[in-house]
């Protein structure tokens, strides 16, 4: 284990303490480490371009916002090989929050974040993805030729 030392404002580590203080964090170095994690992770993850993995989008909109509530739906079936699950409730009489469970390559899961967060009416969104590999395993079912052969895609979670 290597140790450093950091200078930083008084006002920041106050807010930074505080963060811990709030999260539960019992010293600082873990602290430290996991938002050092949490930005190698965010860094990879915005240069993968061909990587695959799971990710979360969630959402606040407007349903009142003329066609919005089609428009989303619409982005939705068109990554359909995308979208494993979504839910859907009501915050207050305007407002709604999804929350869109995706997998596939992370380049296709950022476009398609990107283009439901661009909606006029979208409040609020932020995308959480995970890294995964793809696993492909190919299987024969029957004892004889008429039996049917089929694969299974797995996405693994990297570590």
């Amino acid at each position: 284990m290597t140790r450093v030392t950091v200078s930083i404002e008084d006002d920041l580590m106050e807010a930074f303490d505080a963060f811990l203080e709030h999260r539960g964090y019992t010293n600082r170095s873990e602290g430290f480490r996991d938002l050092i994690r949490e930005k190698l992770q965010n860094t990879k993850l915005d240069e993968d371009t061909g990587g695959v993995g799971i990710a979360v989008l969630n959402y606040v909109y407007d349903h009142e916002e003329r066609m919005l509530a089609s428009r989303l739906m619409s982005a939705q079936h068109e990554h359909h090989d995308l979208t494993v699950s979504t839910v859907h409730f009501h915050i207050d009489h305007d407002t709604c929050l999804e929350s869109v469970t995706l997998r596939g390559k992370l380049a296709d899961i950022r476009r398609f974040a990107d283009q439901v967060l661009a909606q006029p009416g979208v409040r609020h969104g932020q995308l959480y993805s995970v890294p995964g590999e793809l696993h492909v395993e190919a299987h024969h079912h029957g004892d004889d030729d008429h039996g049917h052969a089929h694969r299974h895609e797995h996405l693994k979670i990297t570590t």
